[in-house]
């Protein structure tokens, strides 16, 4: 199922409760896929990323080459932030008269710890790497954070777009009323102060480029809309252990995941206990048998992979592969 998935799609999204192993997962798909011929992006957007730990190197926010025809990069939340507020300060002061630099810079300085900001960040780098890419490589795989902070960002795109919508909406009727009140007076009159007259460009040269900066910024957002909700394209893959706890967090993220639009191509059972190495581990392998029927009465239909306790720590490319020959014959069972 899941090498399937990744040799039909072109973006492939892991997500699941923290500590279920999608960081490995993730790589041993984009690693098989690169193997095969593909060249691959495997991005980070977990805060605790992992993924230089499992390459047993350090991994920036830079793509770079861990394996031949797979890149890596790790969005790091607070370096995306501080460079979202740098690049909308610079733009806001090529927008805004002169004499209110400083009221950009208190206006950036309250931003930098709003709610919502390190989402809002984190998609616009989401949005800009979908974009190129999707011009650049033939799969992109995204290693996501834990479950609740996922869900929330896959239902983003529509939000911000809608948001940009408003502000080009806000934005054109300032831009009629800066034209009534210009209208009033000349450039050096009481009209073109209040407006910046004092800048070199015109009020019309800054709403062209305000106009333009919202243009960008709702297309971006709407290509990723329309991106990971066309299912040709885009797949969600839950990876979950089988116990009580993921279980059930697995059922409300595929709820969460089907408000959003995101298609769900699958289930990747980890972890799963051995029935022949002991009467503990035999036990074990029963209750987790018990979660399993579980989620597959309240998810029924929706393909379900599973890969065995590993009996040593998966680091570096080898075993990477070995993870992807295991889910080679896939275990439906």
């Amino acid at each position: 199922m899941l090498l399937t998935l990744a040799s039909s799609r072109r973006v492939l999204f892991f997500g699941g409760k923290g500590g279920v192993g999608k960081t490995t997962v993730a790589a041993a798909t984009a690693l098989a896929q690169a193997d095969a011929g593909g060249r691959v992006l495997l991005v980070s957007t977990d805060p605790a990323h992992n993924l230089g730990h499992l390459w047993g190197r350090t991994i920036g926010p830079q793509a770079q080459r861990v394996a031949p025809g797979l890149d890596a990069v790790e969005i790091d939340p607070d370096a995306t932030v501080e460079a979202h507020l740098a690049q909308v300060g610079d733009a806001l002061r090529r927008l805004m008269p002169e004499h209110l630099s400083g009221e950009v810079d208190k206006h950036l300085a309250l931003s930098r710890d709003a709610p919502g900001m390190h989402e809002a960040a984190l998609l616009e780098r989401i949005a800009e790497t979908v974009e190129r890419g999707l011009r650049d490589y033939d799969l992109l795989v995204f290693d996501t954070a834990p479950s609740g902070h996922t869900a929330r960002l896959m239902a983003l795109p529509e939000m911000m777009s809608a948001w940009t919508e408003g502000l080009l909406q806000r934005q054109q009727r300032a831009e009629r009323f800066g034209d009534l009140v210009r209208n009033l007076g000349s450039d050096e009159g009481i009209g073109g102060r209040a407006l910046g007259g004092e800048r070199a460009d015109t009020p019309a040269d800054r709403d062209q480029r305000i106009r333009e900066l919202l243009h960008r910024r709702r297309h971006r957002f709407a290509h990723l809309r329309e991106t990971i909700v066309d299912a040709t394209t885009t797949a969600f893959v839950i990876v979950l252990a089988a116990e009580r706890l993921p279980v059930l967090e697995t059922i409300e993220l595929h709820a969460q995941l089907q408000r959003a639009g995101v298609a769900v191509g699958g289930l990747l059972v980890n972890k799963r206990s051995p029935a022949d190495a002991g009467t503990f581990l035999a036990a074990r392998r029963r209750q987790e048998a018990a979660h399993l029927e579980t989620l597959r009465m309240a998810l029924p239909g929706l393909a379900m992979e599973q890969l065995p306790l590993q009996p040593d720590d998966v680091l570096g490319a080898a075993a990477l592969r070995g993870i992807a020959r295991q889910l080679l014959p896939a275990e439906t069972s």
